[in-house]
């Protein structure tokens, strides 16, 4: 991955639009990083590809009438959240629909880092991926290493 195009809304933004592609942050236009993922993902995607391929502006996923009345363009966030909200109630029991878990897509972001360092992949490393640096992503989910003594067989000293 180069680039991002998060979005910010377009008053927010230099060119006036909800999306403004810029390169990633802490890094240099140009400069990449690679992005992790499993490979029954990888799978799923490449058929997703084979079946559906690309917009033409390259976009994974496109609407069937996207923003500005575009035919398969940028999706909504009206769009992607409905959707989002009716996976949930698919996939989840209806006690954890009425809970905050995977309530946004990006909680799954954080659950996959969250489980990475409970899993003991090295700090680093899931810095790394996740591209924080490891102060950021030390002060972002430090909670997630509370018990690991215990794990460890080593005690706390403090109280």
């Amino acid at each position: 991955m180069e680039s991002s195009t998060p979005e910010a809304g377009a008053s927010w933004t230099d060119s006036g639009r909800r999306r403004e592609e810029r390169q990633l942050k802490h890094r240099a236009r140009g400069e990449t990083r690679i992005v992790p993922c499993p490979p029954a993902l990888t799978s799923l995607l490449h058929v997703h590809l084979s079946t559906f391929g690309t917009a033409p502006d390259g976009q994974l996923f496109r609407g069937v009438r996207g923003v500005r009345g575009v035919r398969g363009g940028e999706l909504a966030g009206s769009t992607y959240c409905r959707v989002w909200r009716e996976a949930r109630k698919d996939a989840l029991s209806a006690a954890e629909v009425a809970s905050p878990l995977a309530g946004q897509p990006y909680d799954l972001r954080h659950a996959a880092v969250s489980t990475w360092l409970n899993a003991g992949v090295p700090s680093t490393q899931v810095a790394e991926w996740t591209g924080h640096s490891l102060a950021v992503l030390l002060q972002i989910y430090a909670k997630c290493l509370v018990g690991q003594e215990e794990a460890l067989g080593t005690v706390s000293s403090h109280g």
